[in-house]
């Protein structure tokens, strides 16, 4: 038995015990890394890039794949270096640091799924009301407001996770410091002292899930009744993605942080947490170019400019 003030580190969940799937999980997860960087990076590049991409709806894309690429850094990389020196430790401090940047960039993206929801029913719904509804301040506002909210509940659940007095030892059963598996090593008495933070997450997260629901409920309704058949594809071209990816990511992130005691189980917990911390921020830039003409024709601009670049200064003389 140990108490939280004895801890100095805490020992990660091992994905093999032998040389060669430690390395394999290496190269698998430095493969979606590198190919969350490379998507994350191209939208971020496109939409910064192409002023015809500075509309409304790109620029909360942007602000998602900013939260992506921050979400899947906070995690990924120390289960590959983990992988690769063949260890389990992460510090106290690292872990507590890793919890709150976890849980900031998740909450954050959170809300802005919420937002994004908004703005595709503004725009299917209230096409004539989309530039005084959606002006560029109040599109800064509702980003500032989603990242501001994913501070301070990144907050509240680290400061509680951490103030909570561990009686269970220090192995996490993750692959990163995830906070129902800290919890687990807390002292029975105390896991009680976190039920105040779920009235509040709780509330929080089904008034977002209900304001997304009530959104593409009017928004395939709205769909639905357009005469053109053109117009439909475009309309849900640049929904489903968002539908998606909402569906992935809500349903996952939600099972994992309220589910049942009973029903959990280390490789169910394991796939649940990678189906939505690692998977989404790997998929986002696929899910968004694939059923998107206009960043399509972004990024294939973007990819010919510097097509062009490369060509030229390979063939210009010294």
């Amino acid at each position: 038995m140990s108490n939280s003030s004895s801890i100095t580190e805490f020992l990660l969940l091992p994905f093999a015990d032998t040389r060669e799937l430690q390395l394999l999980h290496f190269a698998l997860f430095l493969g979606i890394y590198l190919a969350a960087l490379l998507g994350n990076g191209l939208i971020l590049t496109a939409v910064a890039c192409d002023h015809r991409l500075h509309t409304p709806m790109y620029f909360f894309l942007l602000n998602l794949a900013l939260l992506d690429l921050g979400c899947i850094s906070t995690t990924v990389p120390k289960a590959m270096a983990n992988s690769l020196w063949d260890t389990r430790a992460i510090s106290y401090s690292g872990c507590a640091a890793q919890v709150f940047l976890f849980l900031f960039l998740i909450s954050a993206e959170f809300f802005l799924l919420t937002v994004m929801s908004y703005d595709r029913y503004i725009a299917i719904c209230k096409p004539l009301h989309y530039g005084s509804l959606l002006g560029s301040r109040a599109c800064a506002q509702m980003a500032a407001a989603a990242w501001g909210s994913g501070v301070l509940c990144a907050l509240l659940h680290t400061a509680n996770t951490f103030s909570l007095p561990l009686c269970q030892g220090n192995a996490v059963d993750q692959f990163f410091c995830e906070v129902p598996q800290i919890l687990k090593l807390s002292c029975s008495h105390s896991y009680l002292r976190n039920a105040w933070v779920l009235m509040i997450g709780v509330p929080l997260a089904s008034m977002c899930f209900s304001l997304i629901i009530f959104s593409y409920v009017q928004i395939f309704r709205a769909v639905l009744r357009m005469p053109s058949e053109q117009g439909r594809h475009k309309a849900f071209s640049t929904c489903l993605p968002h539908l998606f990816v909402v569906s992935l990511f809500f349903s996952t992130a939600i099972f994992t942080y309220l589910k049942p005691p009973y029903i959990s189980s280390p490789s169910l917990d394991l796939v649940v947490t990678v189906l939505y911390s690692v998977v989404p921020p790997a998929i986002n830039p696929l899910i968004y170019s694939m059923r998107n003409k206009e960043l399509k024709d972004a990024l294939q601009k973007l990819m010919s400019g510097c097509t062009s670049e490369v060509m030229y200064c390979l063939s210009s003389p010294e």
